[in-house]
């Protein structure tokens, strides 16, 4: 049994960063999900994956996981890179996209 520990980034609609700053711990599949014929959805036996552990800091996630004896991967969260740009950039004479209207 092995789990996944990550920080989520935050969705489209969110904009501030409130639920960013925690950590998560997930199990990772112990086995495939199969469809079911008749409707579609897809099931598995594996209940572990329903279990979602929030952490306040990675540490404390790490702690956890070695205290229960699991192998796990930490994930680093990525931080997205902002190109600086002000509003005069849109009119420079050497402007590398083309004019839309």
């Amino acid at each position: 049994m092995s789990a996944r520990i990550y920080s989520p980034s935050k969705t489209a609609t969110q904009s501030g960063a409130s639920k960013s700053k925690r950590w998560l711990l997930e199990y990772e599949a112990a086995s495939p999900r199969t469809a079911d014929p008749l409707m579609g959805w897809t099931s598995s036996s594996d209940m572990l994956s329903q279990v979602k552990l929030w952490f306040e800091t990675k540490d404390e996630a790490v702690a956890y996981a070695r205290a229960k004896g699991l192998a796990f991967r930490v994930e680093e969260p990525k931080q997205p890179v902002r190109k600086g740009m002000s509003y005069t950039d849109n009119f420079r004479h050497n402007r590398i996209g083309t004019w839309t209207h």
